[in-house]
């Protein structure tokens, strides 16, 4: 079996076929952890892991950065895939504690930095930047009191991540601490994160980016889970599953958790390793990581 540490099942993307989305999953052996974005897609993976009921479906909560503003992500950011305007929240610690109630939560996230559209003028960055830390480190304070590990999102702003979570005591809690999702780091920053007991996850971006391809060279196996990002960041399909998607009336653009077996194909071929090795060490580094129990005995077919 493969495990999705990050595919976004519970978004707008699949709103008319998401169950088929799970169910084609893991029919291919696919088993799923759903990080949200805010407080509604985070009720929504909560929804979607009761009504499905098996260890092979999870759900993890937070509050994503971007969704501290009010922003249009366009296709500087997705390309032509669901571009979105977000709905500016403030981290309500009370109401995503009502969500750790269900036992299908196994992470925070995802959250974290992210500073893409950071403001030109210092004042209003510092503003920017200070209201994700704020909201960064709240969250890290409910993962590190529910002892859970995080998710972590984090663009052009490792630095300041690993400044906060190398002091923050839910790092030095947690045997496994988490993962920083989609790296894109450097390689000095990609041994920081490994010294604090991180893990990274590696998606569709490993065959876009040449750095991306640096950093699963330079990670031990041990250290890498496999993820989607799904909706987003769709791999090369290959042309005849593209024909058959085409022909039952999917989208071959969109990225779904059942591609994860060519994210691992392709991290075979860069560290030399056969198919089956890296299927089974990043499935038990995610078992690890999120203490996914009977996942391995669990039936991952039936709604």
């Amino acid at each position: 079996m493969f495990i999705d540490t990050h595919g976004h099942i519970q978004f707008n993307a699949y709103k008319e076929d998401g169950d088929a989305v799970v169910k084609r999953a893991f029919d291919a052996g696919v088993a799923i952890i759903a990080p949200a974005s805010q407080i509604d897609t985070s009720r929504r993976a909560v929804e979607y892991a009761e009504r499905w009921n098996t260890p092979w479906l999870r759900a993890a909560i937070g509050l994503h950065p971007i969704h501290l503003e009010d922003v249009r992500v366009d296709s500087s950011e997705v390309g032509d895939q669901f571009k979105f305007r977000t709905r500016k929240e403030e981290f309500d610690r009370g109401k995503y504690e009502e969500l750790l109630q269900s036992e299908t939560v196994v992470a925070i996230g995802e959250i974290g930095l992210d500073y893409w559209r950071r403001p030109k003028s210092k004042v209003k960055r510092a503003e920017y930047e200070g209201r994700q830390k704020e909201a960064f480190i709240a969250q890290l304070d409910m993962a590190a009191d529910h002892n859970l590990p995080v998710i972590l999102h984090c663009r052009v702003a490792h630095d300041d991540m690993l400044a906060i979570v190398s002091e923050h005591p839910h790092r030095s809690k947690m045997e496994y601490p988490g993962v920083v999702h989609s790296y894109t780091g450097d390689l000095v920053q990609l041994e920081k994160f490994l010294s604090l007991g991180f893990s990274i996850g590696v998606n569709g971006l490993l065959f876009k980016l040449p750095f991306v391809e640096e950093a699963v060279k330079a990670a031990p196996l041990d250290r890498i889970v496999l993820e989607t990002d799904a909706p987003y960041l769709t791999p090369p399909i290959p042309t005849g599953t593209r024909q058959q998607m085409e022909e039952a009336g999917q989208d071959p653009e969109r990225n779904e958790p059942m591609n994860l077996p060519i994210i691992a194909s392709r991290i075979a071929e860069l560290k030399g390793l056969s198919l089956e090795e890296v299927e089974g060490v990043t499935t038990e580094n995610a078992i690890r990581i999120f203490g996914l129990k009977g996942i391995k005995e669990g039936e991952g077919v039936d709604n």
